[in-house]
């Protein structure tokens, strides 16, 4: 009878008007969110197409059915020592919304989670940070079994000043 009651409470958050699907994902043992609408797919690592005088963090570019896709690896983007890709890093292809116009935007990460069912009221503010995550890229704080969960906002840290693909990606 409990797991009829797990079903059914996976359910009410399902249609929750105040609750959001999330997409978690592994960066250096750490997990993080994003918000599972604004995902278009998820990837295996494939080679990109590098760029000249571009941010580190930056590794390149893929086509995307047709579609250029800048490729931010968010271990360099965050200065976290940087790994060999393999079988697990994924590339997580993102709609970012900017403030004039939206575009494609991949992320690389170590592992895709989960995706879980948040209401608002679990979602806390991000404190102020002096870690390697800037706070502005922070929109908060979850705990989901136990452990706690960065929930990234995805828009400041793909459209930051820093990140200026104009002039590079046509």
């Amino acid at each position: 009878m409990s797991n009829i009651q797990d079903i059914v409470g996976d359910l009410d958050a399902l249609t929750d008007e105040n609750a959001d699907q999330y997409l978690t994902f592994i960066i250096a043992g750490e997990e993080y969110a994003i918000d599972i609408l604004r995902v278009q797919e998820i990837k295996g690592w494939d080679k990109v197409t590098t760029l000249p005088r571009t941010p580190e963090y930056l590794q390149g570019v893929i086509n995307l059915r047709g579609t250029i896709v800048p490729i931010v690896d968010l271990r360099k983007r965050f200065n976290m020592p940087t790994i060999v890709y393999g079988p697990t890093t994924v590339v997580i292809v993102l709609r970012v919304v900017g403030e004039e116009h939206d575009r494609i935007m991949g992320i690389i990460v170590d592992g895709v989670s989960d995706v879980h069912n948040l209401k608002h009221n679990s979602i806390k503010a991000a404190p102020e940070m002096n870690g390697s995550i800037d706070a502005r890229f922070v929109s908060g704080l979850t705990t989901i079994n136990d452990k706690m969960v960065v929930i990234m906002d995805i828009d400041t840290l793909l459209n930051s000043s820093d990140l200026d693909l104009e002039d590079n990606v046509a």
